[in-house]
C-alpha cells in the first residue's frame, strides 16, 4: 500500500490549511466585492425608480372625476393618464436622461397593469406590451452562488420595479420599471475577481514552499532520531554516538536514545555469548531438541532434529506442529495429538516408517500455573541401546579385570612355590626311572603353561602407560596391511586398503593401535577359510577418524554377539580369546569407540573410531601416506 512520509504529510497538511484559509478569505472577499458592486448598481436603479415615481405621482393623483371619461373603464383611465404623462415635460425629460446616469441602466418605462408601456425611453416600445424581466432584487439577495452565476453566465437584463397607485381611484395603476444590463457589470467585476484569484494562488504556492521549508526544518531533528534508531535496530548501537547537549525535546529524546543504545549493546553482548554457547551445545547434542512457544511456534531446533524429522532447521523455525509434522507418520500423529490435548508425552519408544527406533518425550513448560511452551526431545533408541551395551561391556571388563587381578595375585605365589619344590624334588631324586621323569616333565611343562596364563592375566589388568604421538591413521593402516599380508596369502585372502587423500591426524600409541587393528584383521582373515577380500576403509566422520574392517566370512552368530569382547572367549580351536578384548581395551584407552555389525553368511564389519586432532591451516599431516588411495596385499 502506498504510504506518504511524515514530511510529505506535514507539507500537505500545512498547505491544505493555508488553501482552506486563503480560499475562505478569497471567497469572502470576492463575495463582498460582488455584493457591493451589485448593491451599487441596484442603488442607482432604485434611485431612478424612486425619482420617476416621485415625478409621476402628481399626474397619477389628478382627479379625473370631473372629466367626461368613465372611471370604471380602465382603457379610458389609462388613455387619460398616458395623455397627462405625455404632456408632462418633467417626466419625459427625466426618462430621456435615465440612460445617461449610469452605463448599467439600459432603459426605464411606466407600464399599466397589463404591461402596456405608456412611456418608454425606447420610443419603438411605447404603446406596446413589455414583457416583465427577472427582478434584480432576487440577484441582490440571492447569495454568492446566484451572484457568481450572474457574473460567469451570459449578459442579461433585469428589472427594478416599483408599483404605481392611482390616487383618484385608489387602485393599482401599473409600475415603474428600470432595466439593468449586466454586461458592463460583469466586465467590471471579472478583473477584480481575477486579481483576487491570482493573489490567492500566489499565496497558496508561497505557503507550499514555506510549508516545505518549515517541515524540513521542523523534522530535521526527527530525521536524526530516525537515523539513530535505524543504527540501533540494525545492530550498530555502538555507532549511535553521544547524546545531544540541547535542552529541548530533541535533546531529551537523544539522551534516551543513547541510554537505550547502551542498554541494547549490553543486551547484545550477553545475548551473543548465550547464543554462541547455546549453538555449541545444540551442535554437539546428539538428541533432537525442539522448543515451542505458548502459541505452538518452534523457536529452537537442534541440528540433530533434522535427521529425525527429515527437514532443514530453516523450514521448521517459526512454524507450528501442523506445518512441521505430518499425520501420515506415527511420530507426527503422537506429537500433534499431544498438542491438541495439551497432555505431556512420557518417554516412549516407537518405530518410524523407515524402521528406526526413536525415543520420544514431550513436556509442557508452565510458569505460575500457565503454560508458556513445550519441549520435545527425540533420541535414537538404537544408539541408547548401543551405549547401554558398551557400558555393560565396560562394566564386565572392569569386573573381570578386578577378578583376574586378584586371582593372578593369589595363583602366582603358589605356582612359584610349586616350581621351587619341583626342582628340589628333582635334586633329591638322584636316580629317576624314565616313567617318573616323564611325569615330572609333564608337571613342569604344565606349571610353566599355567604361569604364562597367569602372566597374561596380570599383563591385561595392569594399567597401561600410553606412549602417544601424532600420527596419520592412514599410515598405521598401511603398516597393518603389510603385517597381515603373509597370513592373508596363506588363506588366499586379498587385503585392500581404501583411504581418501585427506590426512586423518590422530594422537595415539602407534604400537598398541597397530596391534589392535592387526588382531581384528587377522580374525577376519581366519573367518574366510575359502578365501575372499578383506577391506580396510578409512574416512573422516565428523570429528573422528573411522576405520572399517569388513570381511566376507560366515558372520557372528546372534547368540554370541554380546560375548565376543569378553576375555578368553573364543570360538576358534586353539584361539586365546584375548585379541578382541585387547583391541576393545586399546580403543577405550584412546577415548574412542568400537562396534560391529554382522550378517550371517555375508560377513562382519568392525567400526573403530579415534578422536582426530586439528592441524594448523596449510601444515602437513603428522605422517605422510602414500598417494595411492587403494593398496592391496
Amino acid at each position: 500500500m502506498f504510504s506518504l512520509s511524515l514530511k510529505t504529510k506535514l507539507v500537505f497538511a500545512i498547505t491544505a490549511m493555508v488553501v482552506a484559509i486563503v480560499a475562505t478569505l478569497s471567497t469572502l472577499y470576492i463575495s463582498e466585492v460582488v455584493h457591493q458592486r451589485i448593491q451599487e448598481v441596484y442603488s442607482i436603479a432604485d434611485v431612478i425608480k424612486l425619482h420617476v415615481f416621485a415625478v409621476s405621482k402628481p399626474v397619477l393623483g389628478v382627479d379625473l372625476s370631473s372629466s367626461k371619461i368613465d372611471l370604471n373603464d380602465p382603457k379610458q383611465v389609462d388613455a387619460a393618464i398616458q395623455e397627462l404623462l405625455l404632456y408632462d415635460t418633467s417626466i419625459t425629460s427625466l426618462l430621456d436622461s435615465v440612460t445617461g446616469d449610469s452605463p448599467n441602466i439600459l432603459d426605464a418605462c411606466i407600464v399599466n397593469a397589463n404591461g402596456l408601456a405608456l412611456l418608454h425611453t425606447n420610443p419603438a416600445l411605447q404603446n406596446t406590451v413589455v414583457v416583465a424581466r427577472e427582478d434584480f432584487a432576487d440577484i441582490l439577495h440571492g447569495g454568492i452562488r446566484v451572484q457568481y452565476k450572474l457574473i460567469y453566465g451570459p449578459a442579461r437584463t433585469y428589472d427594478v420595479r416599483l408599483p404605481l397607485i392611482n390616487t383618484s381611484t385608489k387602485k393599482p395603476f401599473g409600475e415603474v420599471r428600470v432595466g439593468v444590463n449586466t454586461a458592463l457589470l460583469i466586465d467590471d467585476l471579472k478583473p477584480q475577481i481575477r486579481r483576487a484569484l491570482i493573489v490567492s494562488g500566489t499565496a497558496i504556492v508561497l505557503s507550499l514552499i514555506l510549508a516545505a521549508g518549515l517541515s524540513n526544518l521542523a523534522l530535521r531533528p526527527l530525521a536524526a532520531i530516525s537515523r539513530r534508531l535505524d543504527l540501533i535496530s540494525s545492530g550498530k548501537a555502538e555507532l549511535v554516538g553521544t547524546p545531544s547537549t540541547r535542552s529541548d525535546e530533541y535533546g531529551k529524546v537523544s539522551t534516551k536514545i543513547e541510554r537505550l543504545g547502551r542498554q541494547m549493546r549490553d543486551v547484545k553482548e550477553v545475548f551473543s555469548a548465550l547464543k554462541e554457547n547455546l549453538d555449541q551445545m545444540m551442535a554437539n547434542l546428539q538428541d533432537g531438541v525442539m522448543l515451542f512457544t505458548s502459541d505452538s511456534n518452534a523457536v529452537l531446533v537442534s541440528a540433530s532434529a533434522e535427521r529425525f524429522i527429515g527437514k532443514p532447521r530453516g523450514e521448521m523455525l517459526g512454524r507450528r506442529p501442523s506445518e512441521i509434522f505430518s499425520r501420515d507418520s506415527r511420530l507426527g500423529r503422537i506429537i500433534m495429538d499431544a498438542f491438541a490435548s495439551r497432555e505431556a508425552v512420557s518417554q516412549q519408544e516407537i518405530e518410524d516408517e523407515q524402521g528406526r527406533h526413536i525415543q520420544i518425550a514431550m513436556d509442557f513448560i508452565e510458569e505460575r500455573g500457565e503454560r508458556i511452551g513445550a519441549l520435545l526431545t527425540l533420541r535414537d533408541a538404537e544408539s541408547v541401546h548401543r551405549i547401554e551395551d558398551e557400558i555393560e561391556l565396560s562394566r564386565r571388563l572392569s569386573s573381570i579385570g578386578r577378578l583376574t587381578s586378584g586371582v593372578a595375585h593369589e595363583v602366582k605365589n603358589p605356582i612359584n612355590a610349586i616350581v621351587v619344590h619341583l626342582e628340589v624334588l628333582r635334586q633329591k631324586m638322584k636316580e629317576i626311572d624314565p616313567d617318573t621323569r616323564r611325569h615330572l616333565d609333564v608337571i613342569g611343562s604344565e606349571i610353566q603353561r599355567l604361569d604364562r596364563v597367569v602372566q597374561t592375566l596380570v599383563d591385561f589388568t595392569r594399567p597401561v602407560e600410553l606412549r602417544l604421538s601424532d600420527m596419520d591413521l592412514r599410515k598405521v593402516a598401511e603398516d597393518v596391511v603389510m603385517l597381515a599380508s603373509p597370513a592373508a596369502e596363506k588363506h588366499n585372502v586379498l587385503v585392500e586398503r581404501e583411504a581418501g587423500p585427506e590426512p586423518l591426524p590422530v594422537r595415539i600409541d602407534a604400537d598398541l593401535v597397530k596391534q589392535a587393528i592387526l588382531n581384528i584383521v587377522l580374525n577376519g582373515v581366519q573367518a574366510m577359510p575359502d578365501g575372499g577380500t578383506l577391506r580396510l576403509t578409512l574416512k573422516r566422520e565428523g570429528e573422528s577418524a573411522l576405520i572399517m574392517v569388513r570381511d566376507q566370512g560366515a558372520g557372528i552368530a546372534e547368540n554370541i554377539r554380546d560375548k565376543i569382547f569378553n576375555l578368553y572367549f573364543t570360538t576358534k580351536s586353539g584361539g586365546s580369546g584375548i585379541g578382541l578384548a585387547m583391541a576393545y581395551r586399546v580403543v577405550q584407552l584412546h577415548h574412542g569407540s568400537m562396534e560391529f555389525t554382522s550378517i550371517m553368511d555375508h560377513g562382519t564389519t568392525f567400526y573403530l573410531r579415534f578422536p582426530m586432532i586439528e592441524t594448523a591451516a596449510g601444515s602437513e599431516a603428522p605422517v605422510a601416506s602414500k598417494e595411492d588411495s587403494v593398496s592391496k596385499a
